[in-house]
């Protein structure tokens, strides 16, 4: 069973490694060692929670005993738990690493097989919540992989998720995590395409939100990104270039089963638009960039993001 003197590694400190690092700090935990692929970041982090950067993965293994990874996508994952040269998997013998990126289940299941090969342990941890969530300890957590593993890791998920839930083996949570966002990013694409229409026929959309928020229309993207639609405020907690990302993930996994998706396929198609249009960047709500007449991000303020 993990301990508050455990030494930690995080690796990956964005928006949302960086909030889970300072949360862990806040809740007593013991953080040795922090590495991003952008040195600065990591040095700045270190100096505030009295850690160690680490210069290499291979220095973060050495350090730490658990190590959460916060990364990108399945490159960034295959590359921080490569075979050869500096690795995670280097002197990884009894560690225990905490994946909780959002990658392919496949990407998942590969990493757990060449931890295992090192000696070391593996949980995914698929976070379905944003920033706030991260800094404040309330992620919804699904976790995936040996069931012993995710109860001896509970005292530090339970820093992080006020209830974390273990899935089944590694990779389920991963596929829970893709239909997660599949069904969210709909739910946005859809939301931006009714508030669009409506200011197109002139309608008062401060009243046509409340509307939607006593009926059928009702929904959590409402809440979190109407308002955001409508005064166009983009403040990134879920970048768009992620929701692409996520969404072809649920592509590929419905391909696998045969099956076609024709609402996520459009919103993946949408969020490919606005990687192309350089609004990646924003938040999932910038969609209503595409949407509302007019914009296509034109006249947008980005100094939020």
């Amino acid at each position: 069973m993990i301990s508050r003197s455990t030494p930690l590694g995080i690796v990956g400190v964005g928006r949302m490694g960086a909030n889970m690092a300072r949360r862990l700090k806040e809740c007593g935990f013991t953080l040795a060692a922090i590495h991003d692929t952008r040195p600065d970041a990591a040095r700045a982090l270190a100096q505030e929670l009295g850690a160690q950067a680490s210069p290499t993965l291979a220095d973060v293994t050495e350090r730490a005993r658990i190590i959460l990874t916060v990364v990108s996508d399945d490159r960034a994952m295959r590359a921080i738990f490569a075979p050869r040269g500096d690795s995670l998997l280097r002197g990884a013998r009894g560690r225990t690493f905490i994946n909780c990126a959002t990658i392919t289940p496949a990407v998942h299941l590969e990493i757990e097989r060449l931890a295992r090969r090192a000696g070391a342990r593996t949980l995914e941890a698929c976070m379905a919540s944003s920033i706030p969530q991260a800094r404040q300890g309330t992620l919804a957590l699904m976790c995936g992989g040996e069931r012993a593993t995710f109860r001896a890791l509970l005292p530090l998920l339970k820093a992080l998720s006020p209830a974390p839930r273990w899935i089944g083996s590694a990779g389920r949570a991963a596929q829970v995590k893709a239909l997660v966002n599949m069904v969210m990013n709909i739910n946005t694409a859809g939301l931006a395409e009714g508030l669009a229409l409506g200011e197109a026929l002139g309608l008062d959309l401060d009243l046509l939100r409340e509307v939607f928020s006593q009926t059928g229309a009702n929904s959590r993207v409402l809440e979190t990104d109407g308002a955001a639609m409508q005064h166009r405020a983009h403040e990134c907690y879920f970048s768009a270039a992620h929701a692409a990302k996520d969404s072809s993930i649920a592509l590929v996994l419905g391909r696998q089963k045969g099956l076609r998706l024709p609402l996520a396929a459009a919103t993946a198609r949408q969020y490919a638009r606005m990687k192309r249009a350089g609004l990646g960047e924003l938040d999932k709500s910038g969609i209503a960039e595409l949407t509302f007449r007019g914009r296509g991000g034109r006249g947008l303020k980005r100094s939020r993001d």
